[in-house]
């Protein structure tokens, strides 16, 4: 009988008719599994359900000998080596599409509440610190009328920047292409990366990491930014340099930023806590039960088309 790891637990709703045609384990476990763990767990299977933060490099990779399939509970895959799986013959999926809604909802919600202090302001009445209301206490920053620039129009950016319209907002966007149909439906305007980050209000990552993407908000960036906009990150963590990005925050160079990811997580980056003009979120995008749920039946339906012989519709080469 086939083999099949989960690396940790998901919906297993999803799953259960794989578990009548294969030898399912999963980890139960609410730790991640080690760099060992994850070895000794995928070195005799056939297919493996993967998270983000667990590379499938080559080592991992070579130690698998029987794999067919990688298949990642994310619509990332930086944290797979596509080339070298591709040259062994595995195929490597993902979950696109099913977390669109969800993760631009949380980064209208994250806008929002660095705009409107919202956290702060529950944390005061919590705190029972509210003692009396005065016209200048908890100013924030109005969304009609302003800038937003999107950068990376995938689905998720397409989905935020028809979102941000009901704001009366004006969309700029900076893609790896243009996408017309964007532009029409929205009136999004395609912009240089630099024209971007010194025209923009509010600027919101939906971009992949990769090489060129790696830390492409850095110090220069930041110096570049007006010095009341907004930056809102529910891609990947890396995409920002957050030793700059903390300079700026606590300069003053930027007004805020939401974060959902970030270059070392669970780690963050302790500079970034505590800072009033922050919201960091633990990289919930894509958390609500129906998402994770799709997410899972994906995961299940690549591996199911993998092990019999079929490339998955939704390989990733």
């Amino acid at each position: 009988m086939k083999k099949i790891a989960v690396t940790y637990s998901i919906p297993e709703e999803p799953l259960e008719f794989l578990k009548k045609i294969y030898n399912v384990k999963i980890n139960r476990s609410s730790d991640s599994l080690s760099r060992v763990e994850l070895i000794n767990m995928c070195k005799d299977v056939d297919g493996v359900i993967c998270m983000f933060n667990e590379s499938f490099d080559k080592e991992l990779i070579d130690a698998c000998p029987r794999l067919k399939v990688i298949s990642t509970y994310s619509v990332g895959y930086n944290n797979v080596d596509v080339e070298y799986a591709k040259s062994k013959g595995i195929f490597v999926t993902n979950t696109p599409d099913v977390l669109t809604e969800s993760t631009a909802n949380l980064a209208i919600g994250l806008m929002i509440n660095v705009a409107r202090s919202i956290c702060r302001g529950n944390e005061v009445v919590n705190k029972g610190k509210f003692e009396k209301w005065t016209p200048t206490w908890f100013l924030g920053l109005d969304l009609s009328n302003k800038t937003v620039g999107v950068v990376g129009m995938g689905r998720i950016g397409q989905n935020f920047a028809r979102k941000v319209k009901a704001f009366n907002m004006r969309v700029i966007y900076y893609s790896n292409s243009r996408v017309e149909s964007i532009e029409s439906e929205l009136g999004a305007v395609f912009v240089s990366f630099d024209n971007l980050v010194k025209e923009s209000d509010f600027i919101s990552l939906h971009v992949p990491l990769t090489t060129e993407t790696r830390h492409m908000f850095s110090k220069k960036q930041f110096k570049d930014m007006k010095k009341s906009s907004i930056l809102i990150n529910t891609s990947r963590g890396a995409v920002i340099d957050e030793e700059s990005l903390a300079f700026a925050l606590i300069n003053n160079e930027i007004y805020g930023a939401g974060l959902d990811v970030f270059e070392e997580e669970p780690e963050i980056n302790s500079l970034l806590i505590g800072l009033d003009n922050v919201v960091l979120t633990p990289h919930i995008g894509s958390s609500t039960f129906n998402t994770r749920y799709k997410m899972a039946e994906l995961n299940a339906a690549s591996i199911h088309q993998a092990l019999q012989g079929i490339k998955p519709a939704l390989c990733v080469w």
